[in-house]
């Protein structure tokens, strides 16, 4: 199976000087046998990057919205994915969906609540976090 996971993260390097405060996303796909493998997969690819790049670095907190099983690429008919609707300002919450068609839309709508993503009205748990 083919497994892509969606994750936002956040950090409080804000805490030695204001301009550091960083959050965004990223996505991670890895092809594996089961949930369980492709989950244990990208943390050790997150922890990677934590470790030999300049990504996630402080105290980051990583969080997965959203995560896709595929049987297959599609061949036919190209597929959305990681459609996001923002409004107005940078602060206000977004409508993020997944995978979008016409079976299906698969939107959350998210909201940064104190420096922690807020999914549907629901605190999201930590996937990851590293201390700075």
């Amino acid at each position: 199976m083919i497994y892509i996971g969606k994750f936002l993260h956040a950090t409080n390097q804000q805490r030695t000087r204001e301009e550091n405060r960083r959050h965004g996303e990223f996505n991670l796909i890895i092809e594996a046998d089961d949930e369980q493998t492709a989950v244990d997969k990208f943390k050790e690819r997150i922890q990677d990057f934590r470790s030999k790049t300049e990504l996630f670095e402080g105290d980051c907190f990583i969080y997965m919205v959203h995560f896709l099983e595929l049987d297959e690429f599609p061949k036919d008919r190209a597929r959305m994915l990681y459609y996001k609707s923002i409004a107005g300002d940078p602060v206000m919450p977004y409508i993020s969906c997944s995978a979008p068609s016409g079976e299906a839309d698969a939107c959350k709508i998210l909201n940064w609540m104190e420096n922690r993503p807020e999914l549907d009205g629901q605190d999201t748990d930590v996937f990851m976090h590293f201390e700075g």
